[in-house]
Order: structure tokens, then sequence, then C-alpha cells
């Protein structure tokens, strides 16, 4: 099997287990180097991953011809900057979510890559996860009866960092509007479009309640799919307890699951009630990594997160969030 070489721009957190080890651990695939603006800290991840490469600039990681490919896990609003780098070059890539902060960056993104027909990728990995895909089969399967709602709750109480005002990306305006809807919500709405299909309308309601950062802090929203399956959901990050549950709900029955918590995913119908515990890897991207190679290399499959996918998604929150 021919070797793809990929490159990272930013190896931060997420890249020590959840996604970085995926492309070691997949077959085909070969991590070569590493870019980190504080030289020190690319250096030290590279040692412990055994990485050869190392640098503190992306063009340098870009431009290394022992790199055929980009994973760009840096915070969204430096997508869109290092993405159109990448294009340039015309090599695959595959970029963190959300792919850019607003509909409009996602765009630019979206079009260089299809003007060069090169391949992108972006880490909506819920698509690619074994109980996802389950409670995808469970629709297809019409278990519950043709579609009719869809439902997210999803609170969490201000962390430290929230409480002490310390600086968080997550919450900076300027980075991410949307708080930690544009980071956590968009998991959620990228996967309701692709269990029930794309959205055709979406709006929503913003505010900010606790006043501890000036992104925004509570949003509630509501849409319709284009197949005419209604949605609703909310999302409170100032909350006394973690909530994260979806129903959906249809004609004969209803699927509930969590996004995030790994809790078991229940399907009830007047005829069956089952429950299911489906437990991630623990690499959480090994799926969508794997999907890549499929892709890329074996091309005996066809990828279901691109960047045409997460252009959908980003449009579904630049109109919740109002800006559309």
């Amino acid at each position: 099997m021919k070797i793809i070489k990929w490159g990272f721009i930013g190896c931060g957190s997420v890249t020590e287990v959840k996604s970085g080890p995926a492309y070691q651990l997949t077959e085909g695939f070969e991590v070569t180097a590493v870019m980190r603006r504080n030289l020190e800290k690319a250096e030290d991840y590279a040692k412990r991953h055994n990485i050869d490469t190392y640098y503190n600039d992306a063009e340098s990681l870009i431009n290394d011809k022992n790199v055929d490919a980009v994973y760009i896990a840096t915070p969204p609003d430096s997508h869109k900057a290092y993405a159109l780098k990448v294009a340039e070059a015309g090599k695959p890539c595959c970029i963190e979510k959300p792919l850019t902060p607003s509909y409009k960056d996602s765009l630019a993104i979206q079009l260089a890559f299809e003007k060069r027909n090169i391949p992108l990728f972006v880490a909506y990995y819920r698509r690619s996860l074994p109980r996802f895909l389950k409670v995808k089969s469970w629709l297809e399967n019409h278990e519950i009866g043709e579609i009719r709602h869809i439902n997210w709750t999803f609170c969490k109480p201000p962390n430290t960092l929230d409480l002490n005002k310390t600086y968080n990306w997550r919450t900076d305006a300027k980075v991410a509007p949307g708080g930690y809807f544009d980071d956590l919500a968009s998991h959620g709405l990228d996967l309701f479009a692709f269990l029930l299909g794309e959205f055709k309308d979406a709006n929503g309601f913003c505010t900010n309640q606790q006043h501890l950062y000036d992104a925004h802090d509570a949003i509630t929203a509501s849409w319709i799919h284009k197949n005419n399956i209604t949605g609703s959901a909310s999302w409170h990050f100032g909350s006394n307890a973690h909530i994260d549950g979806v129903k959906i709900i249809g004609s004969k029955g209803h699927i509930k699951f969590s996004v995030f918590n790994e809790n078991p995913i229940y399907l009830k119908t007047p005829q069956a009630e089952e429950q299911l515990v489906i437990d991630h890897p623990k690499h959480v991207q090994l799926y969508h990594v794997k999907g890549m190679r499929d892709e890329l290399l074996l091309q005996n499959f066809k990828h279901p997160s691109t960047g045409k996918t997460a252009l959908h998604t980003s449009w579904v929150m630049d109109k919740i969030l109002g800006n559309i």
C-alpha cells in the first residue's frame, strides 16, 4: 500500500489522544512533521510521538516535500489562512471543526479546494462513529416510522476559566462568535444533517446571560430539514448541571441518545424496546481517519465528512446566530 505522509499544523490537546495517534495507527498513513508556533512545544510533541520533523512556521511544513497531506488542528479563526495555503500547495487536507467561524470564510476554503479538485475533509468524526451509525440504521430501516421532529437540549455549568474570566479562545467572540456553541453545537448540528438530511432553513435567539465573557452563552434555535422534518434545540453554558439529550420522534416510536455523553442509545416502538451501549474507540477520530485512508488510498469509500458537508453546517450555524 502506498503511504500518505501527513503534517500537522497545530499539535495541542486535540492531537494528543483524540486525533494524532489515529493517524499513526492507520495503515497507509504516517505522520512525518508537526508545527506549533512555540518551537519547544513542537519539539516536545514530536519527540513524545516519535515524529521526525517539527517546525514553528506553517509554510515550511506545508511546503515540506516529505509532507503529502496536511491536518489543520488550530483554533478556527486561523483555519482559512492555513487552508488556502494548503490548497495552493495542492495537498489533501483535513481541518478541525468548525470549518471556520463564519459561512463566508468556510465557503472560501471549500471553493479553493473544489477549484483545484483536491480532497478536503473536516473532523466532524461523529459521522463515522459506530453508535451514531446504528442510530442512522434505525432511521433508514423506518424503525420509528416516518420521522417527525428532533430536539436537543445541551447544558453545562461554567468552568473554572469562565468563572475566573481567564482568556479562552473558545469564548473569545473574535475567534468563536457563538462561544461554546461554535465548538460544541457544531458537532450535533452536523450529525443531525448526516442523520436526517440537509437543513432547509434555521433561525435562533442568542444572548449573554452570565457576562463572564464576550461571546454568547445561551442560544435557542428551531429549524426545518429539506424533507420537512422539524427540529429545535437549546444550548446553555451557565446551568447547574450537565444535560445532553437528543430525542427523535417518529410516527411509530422514538430514539434517544446523547451527542457527547457515552450514554446508551435507546429505541422505543410499540413492538420493541432496545437499549445499546456502543463505546467510542480510545482515539475517537480513528474511524474518521481510516475513512480518509479508504477514500484516498483504497478508493473504495466515500467519506461522510467533507468540506461540502462542513460548509452546510457552517451555514446552519450562521443562520442560528443571525449572521445570514
